[in-house]
């Protein structure tokens, strides 16, 4: 965005939140499983016929939620990608293997050659935003955990 573009940007009057996050899945009850399992809370499950049956689920501590069922998504199951940001990275992985689910080892991310490039292991520098762990749900939904201790000012 150039410079005058920048300055032609006005303020957002009015508050958006993301709300919910669409997960296309094969088998609604599979996923159901799944991500009870991993403790995220039940908040609908509504069924309208064969044809239409949505289910919410909401990851604790989060204000925003996640929707599947039938009749819900046009997209292939398994094509959702998300990030859970975490406090404790370690302890988020423990969790998540604890509860039977194959989580990724540790990595940050190098961009050095313009490409993204995966490195194992904590990012060196410490930083927030900059360390992660992967797994997904039994559709091939990603999901990547992002360790954040630290805010970036204004967030």
């Amino acid at each position: 965005m150039s410079t005058q573009e920048q300055d032609s940007v006005k303020e957002p009057t009015v508050d958006m939140k993301i709300e919910v996050h669409i997960i296309p899945v094969a088998d609604v009850d599979r996923a159901l499983r799944f991500y009870r399992s991993l403790g995220w809370r039940l908040d609908a499950d509504f069924e309208a016929g064969p044809e239409f049956r949505i289910v919410q689920l909401t990851p604790r501590g989060s204000e925003c939620s996640i929707i599947f069922g039938r009749g819900v998504a046009s997209a292939a199951p398994g094509s959702a990608e998300g990030y859970l940001v975490v406090f404790d990275l370690d302890k988020a992985r423990a969790d998540l293997a604890g509860r039977g689910v194959e989580v990724s080892e540790i990595f940050h991310k190098v961009y050095d050659t313009g490409v993204e490039v995966r490195v194992d292991g904590r990012d060196p520098d410490g930083r927030s935003y900059a360390s992660y762990a992967s797994f997904s749900d039994p559709d091939g939904n990603g999901w990547v955990l992002q360790e954040v201790q630290e805010r970036l000012p204004g967030r």
